[in-house]
Order: C-alpha cells, then sequence, then structure tokens
C-alpha cells in the first residue's frame, strides 16, 4: 500500500504550519471590515442555497412519495387478438371500483396494442383485485394479468 507523502511545514519556531511566503506581491491587506462584510455576503449567500436546496428536497420527497404509491394491474392477450376485442375487455373490467384502465394510444392497431392494456390499481383493495381477475377470466382471449407497483419499475 502506498501512503502519499504529507509534510508540514512549521515557521521559525516549530509552532503550527508557516505561513511565511504565502502572500502574493501587489495585493494589498484586506482590511477587517471588507473582511466583515465578505463574511456576511458568504453567509448569506449560503443561507440562501440551504433555503434552495430544502425547498427543492421538499418537493423532490413529494415527488417520490407519489411514485411509491404506484400500482398497476397489465393484462396480455393471446396472440391475433383484434384491437375490437381488446377494448371490449378494457372497457368491461373498468367499472371494477378504484381500478381504472390507463390512457390508451391515439392511434389504437395491432402494433400499438400490443403491450396489452394497463389498469391503475393504486387504491384496490384485494378484493377489488380480485374482481379484477375474475372479470378477466371471463374472455377467453386474456393470456395473462401481472401485477405491479413502482418498486418494480427499478427506479
Amino acid at each position: 500500500m502506498h501512503v502519499p507523502d504529507e509534510r508540514v511545514v512549521l515557521d521559525e519556531r516549530g509552532h503550527g504550519p508557516s505561513t511565511a511566503g504565502t502572500k502574493l506581491t501587489g495585493v494589498p491587506e484586506s482590511s477587517p471590515v471588507a473582511a466583515r462584510v465578505r463574511a456576511a455576503a458568504t453567509a448569506a449567500a449560503g443561507a440562501a442555497g440551504l433555503a434552495l436546496a430544502l425547498a427543492l428536497g421538499a418537493a423532490g420527497c413529494a415527488k417520490f412519495d407519489a411514485a411509491l404509491g404506484r400500482q398497476w394491474a397489465t393484462v396480455s392477450f393471446k396472440p391475433n387478438t383484434s384491437v375490437a376485442t381488446i377494448l371490449k375487455v378494457r372497457t368491461a373490467c373498468s367499472r371494477i371500483p378504484n381500478v381504472r384502465a390507463a390512457a390508451l394510444p391515439h392511434r389504437q392497431n395491432a402494433q400499438t396494442m400490443a403491450g396489452g392494456v394497463t389498469y391503475r390499481t393504486d387504491h384496490a383493495s384485494d378484493a377489488n383485485l380480485a374482481q379484477l381477475q375474475q372479470c378477466l377470466q371471463r374472455y377467453p382471449s386474456v393470456a395473462g394479468i401481472d401485477f405491479g407497483d413502482s418498486g418494480d419499475a427499478g427506479g
């Protein structure tokens, strides 16, 4: 293991780090008033920055908490299921309390509907989810249902 060489230069009396030779030539000494003004300005800027960081942090936490409560059910369909059938199933099973169908793509065709139908189940109880499963089981074109939440999404 290599440890870097850290040397401290002591002043002439052997006490503390040396400050000899650190002043640049041509730079005037600062007055005590100027130093206090700089310190006050630095403190004010630091306080403003801290307030901004806390405000942004609180907003971020609210969004993060909201994201944690997201739950959904994604319904997959058997190959060659028509768009009309997918829409029929979506509508029929959207009447369950606390289960709402996610927005549809602008164009509904075989390609855009291939990913299935997603229902938001953020506030659904176990009984609501069981009702959704029972509804979906009535349709032979349904291949399966996958329940997920924001913990599954990886971020």
